[in-house]
């Protein structure tokens, strides 16, 4: 089955809830995000601002005696991809402290696609759609057109599982470069193998190294250069990402993208994703709902990444129709 696709916002769902919290809907994501970039029309309502790029994926022979998906079985397998700055504003500076985005839809054999969605964080903003849809909202501007920082803070004290994500994204640099972030899958997925299934996380791992922007290079960044730097390096040699598989434990926590699973567990080398050419609109109309998967992959209990699903769909029909 063909899916066109997108890539829009960063995630949301639903979880046990607190008492004052009411059930979070994909279109309060819609309207938060709205509220905090202003209105673009026809464009993408998350991730604004990116760049289409071109490429395969290559699975290893590792992954291919061990996982039964099509897309782990060693033939190349064509990709479009887009890279990303989170948030709703298509001219943020590319210095800003927030998230990269890598998102990408690879072809498989008749006609069926499997989609990932990424951050260059390693843990989600929030644990449940809930508390992220507080997290939006608690930043929205006010009257001054700025977020009440004392409000924003009381949440995040709150709600210790917003904490992670911040704190890590003022512990490490923007990246210099799309092409020198790790990006990661951030949810549980369950790979069939031949004995079963196996829970796993994932990360997409730069060949060429992680490399942030020095404070020097911050202060005299230009509002753009991510998409330029990026078709400069795919100009000289073939961008490649290295598809590292973390294999989980029982035990291991599968509904919360807020929290990483331990450092010690196993990984391998599932494949590499080359770019090849940056540029073009051939992602334009794509929606790159990270449920849409291969035989032999399955989402986790996530509600996240459930809600993933129809946040993207909303945002994809607004941006069709120009709104």
């Amino acid at each position: 089955m063909r899916i066109s696709t997108l890539f829009v916002l960063a995630a949301i769902a639903s979880s046990p809830l607190r008492a004052e919290e009411p059930p979070a809907q994909a279109k309060d994501f819609i309207d938060a995000f709205q509220g905090l970039f202003g209105e673009h029309k026809g464009a993408r309502k998350g991730h604004a601002k990116g760049v289409c790029a071109v490429g395969s994926f290559t699975g290893s022979a590792e992954a291919a005696r061990l996982f039964t998906s099509p897309l782990f079985s060693g033939e190349r397998r064509p990709a479009q991809i887009r890279f990303s700055m989170a948030g709703g504003n298509p001219a943020v500076p590319d210095a800003t402290r927030s998230p990269r985005g890598l998102a990408a839809q690879f072809s498989l054999p008749d006609d069926r696609v499997h989609n990932i969605a990424t951050l260059s964080t390693p843990v989600f903003g929030a644990a449940t759609p809930e508390s992220f849809l507080g997290l939006l909202r608690a930043s929205l501007p006010g009257p001054d057109g700025k977020p009440d920082s004392a409000k924003l803070a009381a949440y995040r004290t709150a709600h210790p599982d917003t904490q992670a994500q911040f704190q890590w994204l003022q512990g490490n640099p923007p990246p210099w470069s799309y092409a020198n972030a790790a990006y990661f899958g951030l949810h549980t997925f369950h790979f069939a193998t031949a004995a079963g299934e196996r829970a796993v996380r994932w990360r997409l791992q730069p060949r060429d190294g992680i490399r942030g922007l020095t404070d020097a290079e911050l202060a005299s960044a230009p509002a753009d250069f991510l998409a330029a730097r990026l078709s400069q390096q795919v100009a000289s040699a073939p961008v490649q990402f290295d598809w590292i598989v973390t294999l989980g434990q029982p035990g291991d926590n599968e509904s919360d993208p807020s929290r990483p699973w331990p450092s010690d567990r196993p990984e391998l080398n599932a494949g590499t994703l080359t770019i090849t050419a940056v540029g073009g609109d051939a992602c334009t109309g794509l929606n790159f709902d990270p449920n849409v998967l291969s035989e032999g992959i399955r989402a986790g209990d996530d509600p996240i990444l459930r809600m993933r699903s129809p946040a993207y769909a909303i945002s994809f029909g607004k941006r069709l129709s120009g709104q």
